[in-house]
């Protein structure tokens, strides 16, 4: 399959190498002029979880080949399309008259309706998925992250068509299991809302990784996270679909908070995927944040510790969303 990653961000490279290792063929779309900025390889340092409990480390300077133009009369059988949530519309609106016969995968963040927030693409070119990969960037240009072994796919009230079973067949090729979310819709939301809980405490820290090993601070982002449930009932989410999702929340935490401190702590893949995730200044947690608080706001629902960390996420000089 020949497969265009949209951006060179963490998902995409990470998902980019495991592809091409299965024997795709893949490029990256970037703007013009980052190519030369970015080089011709990107420095790899992974723990890959797909055949190891454990993950097996991966240390190497991996080649890509980067294009800075798309014409609609392009080869590309699948785009994959994994950019910040707030970024979306920009890139929909950009890959809409160049999208061609290709499939797109939206491999991200959604809090808005999903079928809105592909805006001019045609509904039946799209897949749906969610990655199970992180990491980040560091000073020294090195990725550092962790892909787990599976990937999260679904479908908007319907079973996958061809074309998103051509994309799950790619995924399974570079060896992740495919976990099927029925309710993918209401899937996306709970994730969104669970991420809404830690970045807050983890923006309130400096960056997501300060909450590695920090039981006090992981049971401020899981209360956090319980008081958005009711955001997602008000959204008409039903929870009893979702119960794996939100168990993390509801459960008590004197009990979560330290097992889940002692496995960031000293669970290498766990470890290194929060760790990676340093940056002070990564705005997507910030707009995660201001989103989610900004709903909750117009439906009426109290979510204090989100307030409470607001001036950490607020644009500045506006003390609001």
């Amino acid at each position: 399959m020949k497969i265009l990653m949209f951006g060179r961000g963490v998902i995409a490279t990470i998902y980019g190498w495991a592809l091409q290792q299965a024997g795709h063929d893949v490029e990256y779309y970037v703007r013009p002029g980052r190519a030369a900025t970015y080089g011709d390889a990107v420095d790899l340092d992974l723990i890959d979880a797909r055949r190891r409990v454990w993950g097996q480390r991966a240390v190497q300077k991996w080649p890509v080949r980067y294009r800075e133009a798309l014409e609609p009369g392009h080869d590309f059988d699948l785009i994959v399309l994994s950019v910040p949530h707030h970024r979306l519309a920009e890139a929909t609106a950009f890959l809409s008259p160049r999208v061609g016969q290709a499939t797109v995968l939206v491999f991200g963040n959604i809090w808005t309706e999903p079928l809105a927030a592909i805006g001019a693409l045609p509904a039946d070119q799209i897949a749906w998925g969610f990655p199970q990969a992180g990491g980040g960037f560091g000073e020294d240009g090195v990725l550092r992250g962790l892909l787990r072994p599976s990937v999260i796919f679904g479908t908007l009230g319907r079973p996958p068509t061809d074309r998103e079973r051509a994309v799950r067949q790619a995924f399974r090729e570079a060896g992740l299991r495919i976990k099927e979310q029925p309710d993918f819709r209401g899937w996306l939301w709970v994730h969104f809302v669970s991420d809404a809980g830690l970045f807050s405490q983890g923006l309130r820290l400096g960056s997501l990784s300060e909450l590695a090993g920090a039981t006090g601070d992981l049971r401020e982002a899981l209360l956090a996270g319980r008081e958005l449930l009711p955001l997602l009932t008000a959204r008409g989410i039903d929870l009893r679909r979702h119960r794996g999702g939100v168990l993390l929340f509801r459960a008590p935490t004197w009990l979560t908070a330290p097992v889940l401190a002692w496995l960031t702590a000293h669970v290498t893949p766990l470890r290194v995927s929060i760790e990676a995730h340093s940056d002070p200044d990564a705005e997507e947690p910030r707009e995660v944040c201001r989103d989610t608080l900004a709903e909750a706001r117009r439906l009426g629902i109290s979510v204090p510790r989100l307030e409470a960390a607001e001036p950490n996420f607020a644009r500045e000089g506006t003390g609001r969303v």
